[in-house]
């Protein structure tokens, strides 16, 4: 099994689960945690992380393989 995990929440952000690497567009390194939640419906202040806006922004998008 990977040491990585990646999970498309239903409604949510992306959950990733181990260390990674986060660059920005200029080249800069983000930091990050060992769990990192990054943004999928365009609405959070904090971007590329979640801050909960999919909740008020009615996001809905349920990903299956």
């Amino acid at each position: 099994m990977a040491e990585t995990k990646i999970t498309a929440n239903d409604n949510g952000p992306l959950v990733i689960n181990g260390e990674i690497e986060l660059i920005d567009g200029a080249g800069n390194r983000i930091e990050t945690k060992q769990a990192t939640y990054l943004c999928r419906c365009g609405q959070s202040s904090n971007k590329p992380f979640c801050n909960g806006a999919h909740r008020t922004a009615n996001f809905e998008s349920a990903v299956r393989a």
